[in-house]
């Protein structure tokens, strides 16, 4: 599956907590493995709702990539780059925003989310609003076909989509496309040509799904074809034109199930969080100060695990065993929430212990992590200029 491009990015605006662990980095270490994975520190996006908070930019995002390097993403395997270092993706930015409806950025779900959920910010600016525009660019620049997400943000990919098949419909059709679309099936051999056109016939004719699977991936064994060529073959099945921009698909990945120290989803909008450089004594203070079902008052109450935010916790970290022993002592007042709370100090703590020694040995060689996010960002580039190439030339700026 190396041949499938995997893209996904991280906002540095704090410390990365347990959520971002459970929730992305985890899946961030099992899909580079399986893809061409490309993971970026966006930076710029950083701004479109912190503009005005003075960031310490240049330390959050060293923080934040030796944060991932700690808890196992490989910059030998992956492609780990920050995004202002790769300008073209401003760009492309501008570029799209120039073909890109403002009805559709105001329709996205997170427009209006955000709004009211940041009422003391004022996010009546452009950036914000073009926010989820410059998401697209970031994923349209590397052609990549899929992009980690929850279901919250399908809708992004889908605009991302969108946003693609617009542009491949403006720039697309070239003056000579069906002439060019010819001449390369020539080049593909008699009976690899006879083949393509009858997939071509049968999705045309019947909208035969199962005919464009094939023929793309015939087109991806194609090795007497540019690769222009080849996306110029997809657009003509599809009668599109050429494909200058991949449309992206959702990969969609597990709900974090990592709750918060309110019981809420662990965020730094909620101030629940527990950072992955937390110290132990910390956990520790902060696990005791967890509320607990309200009706245990005093240690003789009975309570009940499903009204205490401890328990979303044991469900995370605790074995079957610890779990019977929490429900019993709770619901029959065996055990006093203090003593309930001290499996899950100790398993987090447990689970901290590696990840921050990891981060010590990362943060004694800064040199190093300049170095990896150097030569990320310059293989990153390299792909985006390509793009960025065919994205001028279907334009007419080329001279």
């Amino acid at each position: 599956m190396k041949d499938h491009r995997v893209l996904s990015g991280m906002r540095p605006t704090g410390q990365l907590h347990l959520g971002h662990y459970h929730g992305v980095l985890k899946n961030w270490a099992r899909l580079q493995n399986e893809y061409d994975s490309y993971y970026f520190v966006a930076d710029w996006h950083a701004f479109t709702t912190h503009y005005s908070d003075r960031l310490d930019l240049e330390k959050n995002v060293s923080d934040m990539v030796i944060d991932w390097l700690a808890t196992g993403l490989n910059p030998n395997t992956s492609t780990l780059f920050v995004q202002s270092k790769v300008p073209e993706h401003a760009e492309l930015h501008l570029l799209l925003s120039m073909t890109t409806p403002l009805s559709w950025l105001e329709r996205v779900p997170s427009f209006k989310d955000q709004q009211e959920k940041m009422k003391s910010k004022d996010l009546s600016t452009y950036g914000f609003l073009g926010y989820p525009l410059l998401q697209s660019a970031d994923i349209l620049i590397y052609k990549a076909g899929l992009v980690p997400v929850g279901e919250d943000q399908v809708a992004h990919v889908e605009f991302t989509r969108e946003v693609a098949r617009r542009f491949n419909f403006v720039y697309g059709r070239e003056p000579d496309f069906e002439e060019k679309a010819e001449l390369a099936i020539g080049k593909m051999g008699k009976k690899q040509s006879k083949l393509y056109r009858g997939l071509r016939k049968a999705y045309q004719e019947t909208g035969d799904d199962e005919s464009l699977v094939k023929a793309k991936a015939l087109l991806g064994e194609q090795q007497n074809i540019t690769l222009g060529d080849r996306e110029r073959l997809l657009g003509y099945i599809e009668g599109l034109g050429r494909i200058i921009l991949t449309e992206p698909e959702a990969l969609l990945t597990k709900a974090s199930k990592m709750p918060g120290l309110d019981g809420q989803k662990m965020s730094k909008s909620y101030n629940n969080t527990i950072s992955l450089r937390e110290k132990p004594e910390a956990v520790k203070q902060k696990v005791n100060r967890m509320p607990t079902d309200p009706a245990r008052i005093k240690l003789t109450d009975a309570g009940d695990p499903n009204k205490c935010p401890v328990w979303q916790m044991h469900q995370i970290y605790s074995s079957d065993e610890t779990l019977s022993w929490v429900k019993e002592g709770c619901t029959k007042a065996k055990i006093g929430c203090i003593e309930c709370k001290k499996p899950i100090v100790d398993s987090i703590n447990s689970e901290l212990e590696p990840i921050q020694e990891e981060i010590t040995k990362y943060e004694s060689n800064p040199n190093l992590i300049q170095e990896i996010i150097f030569e990320g960002s310059e293989r990153a580039r390299i792909v985006a200029r390509t793009t960025m190439d065919e994205v001028r030339d279907a334009m007419g700026i080329t001279y």
